[in-house]
């Protein structure tokens, strides 16, 4: 089972422990995980799935919400060559975030 933690007030992402403060990398790793067939874009079903595995309690709301701050030329996707970093930002301000090594037992 995965260790998920929120961020905190202000926004600092850090494992359950807080020893480690994850990167946006570290971030952008974890959610380019998502690309469910490799096509390097992030629907709708892929970032719903995301949400839900980082503990969002309306994961289709979050997906659409991301879809809707980081999709800039309105296809509906998110083109992880182009607009990854406005949904790292996005999942950073609203989403959840894998713990760290450190806090896995």
């Amino acid at each position: 089972m995965l260790n998920f933690i929120r961020p905190s007030r202000n926004n600092n992402i850090k494992c359950a422990c807080s020893h480690v403060h994850l990167s946006d990398e570290q971030l952008t790793k974890v959610i380019k995980k998502y690309d469910s067939n490799g096509n390097n874009y992030l629907n709708k079903e892929d970032l719903k799935e995301l949400f839900r595995q980082l503990g969002s309690n309306a994961p289709r709301w979050r997906a659409a919400r991301a879809i809707h701050h980081a999709d800039k030329n309105g296809d509906g996707r998110i083109d992880m060559t182009v607009e990854l970093d406005q949904l790292v930002k996005y999942a950073r301000k609203h989403g959840c975030t894998l713990a760290s090594a450190c806090c896995k037992k």
